[in-house]
């Protein structure tokens, strides 16, 4: 993906946004692969909690404490 083809949320105009047109980094997710993904980060954020959660959760049933 070049940075042409980039995409980001900005959280502060809440509006998915070229890369030519990003903002502060601090104020923006991504990058994403077309506009469309841009606008539905929440998803891509829960799917990605979701997995962290699963990962935690299956790291501690392995690793029980003393």
């Amino acid at each position: 993906m070049s940075t042409s083809d980039e995409w980001y949320w900005d959280l502060d105009k809440k509006r998915a946004v070229p890369a030519s047109e990003r903002g502060v980094s601090d104020n923006t997710l991504g990058p994403y692969a077309s506009k469309a993904e841009a606008e539905n980060w929440r998803s891509k954020v829960e799917e990605r909690n979701d997995a962290w959660d699963d990962a935690d959760e299956e790291w501690s049933d392995s690793n029980p404490s003393d």
